[in-house]
């Protein structure tokens, strides 16, 4: 299919070009000695990750350790409630450790593992990267550093647990708003100080080049298993597919596996409280051009033009910028990106719960909520959704703030 004179048939071969741009989105923004740290990430993973050897081994890993391929589950009475609008749900939720997390970050240490590494760096905002993470250097044996947001630490107590549970050292990070973004601020610097020993697996397709491209491919094992059980199980493609969308590792692997077909793609950023900055994380509905961690993309800035404070129910989607990749794809129109407040995902996070005895993560739930309001729009038709994670994280916050409605 051709879009805006763009091959998708071959997109996923040519976009990032080998400087890692897609457009004018992408690239590696980083100092000298950085650079040499990503040239050697990017070299190690065109050619160890392409070898049988690799490949086989984390084709094993995802059967035998995470569960997949995670299934496709059919909102018989959701879709019921609603209409005439049949609504699906790709179970990354089922993935081990909960989240889709683990596809990318087996690959990371897996490879961190093979260029002879010792520890492993990486920042967490929900929690389920650093779970996910944590749970990959206990299975290889290496050292792992998590930095977080003390916000953050505060908003996803369980998954703290898990992680320290598995071995990780959790560092805790307390300056700025204490979030996500200075939680990767935090790892870079740990990074750029160690780099010769260790590998910074960054948690979404954002950052200097290798990362977009390289976390981007391995989720799209998501995209490739729900292409084909969704043909499976109906015949069919669905109509449209939605996905949440913060940094946006979980829409890239999902969207991925159907950028070449006639099916309607739906990115979902967090409203949060409103349209006033600071109140929301919509960076593409709302933001400019701009660099930060690395990579140009489209960011969220305050009046200085630095990365402005943001804001969501969320704690995995409140980053002021996304991935290079959605923005491409925002500009070329072949994804269209919208948004859903608070208070919309928190209905959705209940309805789906008591009406399908499925509990999504708060992140997850921005997807559930944008897909039951397409779906009125629609009338008819079929939507798949990416269920990213589980709620089990998001639980004892929820009844703090909200509680049992």
């Amino acid at each position: 299919m051709i879009y805006n004179g763009i091959d998708f048939d071959t997109y996923l071969k040519n976009y990032p070009d080998e400087n890692g741009y897609f457009g004018k989105y992408g690239g590696s923004y980083i100092s000298d000695d950085l650079k040499a740290a990503m040239d050697e990430i990017t070299e190690a993973y065109f050619t160890i990750c392409k070898s049988r050897k690799f490949i086989s081994e984390l084709r094993r890993i995802r059967k035998e350790f995470q569960g997949r391929p995670t299934p496709i589950s059919y909102l018989e009475r959701l879709s019921g409630k609603i209409g005439n609008v049949q609504l699906y749900v790709k179970r990354e939720d089922l993935n081990h450790t909960g989240a889709h997390k683990l596809n990318h970050c087996m690959g990371e240490v897996l490879l961190a593992k093979y260029m002879g590494k010792k520890k492993v760096i990486a920042e967490t905002g929900a929690g389920q990267h650093g779970v996910a993470m944590a749970t990959a250097a206990a299975y290889f044996g290496l050292e792992c550093d998590i930095y977080m947001g003390s916000v953050d630490i505060k908003k996803q107590a369980p998954n703290v647990a898990r992680m320290k549970i598995l071995g990780a050292n959790v560092v805790e990070v307390t300056h700025g708003l204490a979030t996500l973004k200075e939680a990767v601020d935090a790892a870079f610097e740990a990074y750029a100080k160690d780099y010769k020993n260790s590998m910074y697996c960054i948690g979404s397709v954002v950052g200097p080049h290798p990362f977009p491209m390289m976390v981007r491919d391995f989720q799209s094992i998501v995209g490739i298993e729900a292409r084909e059980q969704f043909v499976g199980m109906t015949g069919e493609l669905p109509d449209a597919i939605v996905a949440c969308v913060g940094g946006g590792s979980n829409a890239a692997g999902f969207f991925s596996g159907f950028l070449n077909d006639p099916v309607e793609i739906y990115g979902v950023e967090p409203l949060g409280r409103g349209t006033k900055l600071g109140d929301h994380a919509a960076s593409l509905q709302y933001g400019t051009e701009g660099v930060m961690h690395g990579f140009n993309s489209i960011m969220l800035k305050d009046e200085n033009g630095e990365p402005a404070p943001v804001y969501s129910v969320a704690s995995g989607l409140d980053y002021p910028s996304s991935g290079p990749e959605h923005a491409f794809l925002h500009e070329l129109g072949r994804v269209k990106y919208d948004v859903i407040g608070d208070d919309d995902t928190i209905d959705a996070f209940f309805e789906l719960s008591r009406t399908e005895g499925i509990i999504p993560a708060i992140e997850s739930a921005h997807a559930v909520a944008y897909a039951i309001k397409l779906a009125k729009e629609m009338g008819k038709g079929s939507i798949l959704i990416n269920l990213s994670g589980r709620g089990d994280k998001d639980m004892d916050y929820i009844i703090e703030q909200y509680g049992i409605r």
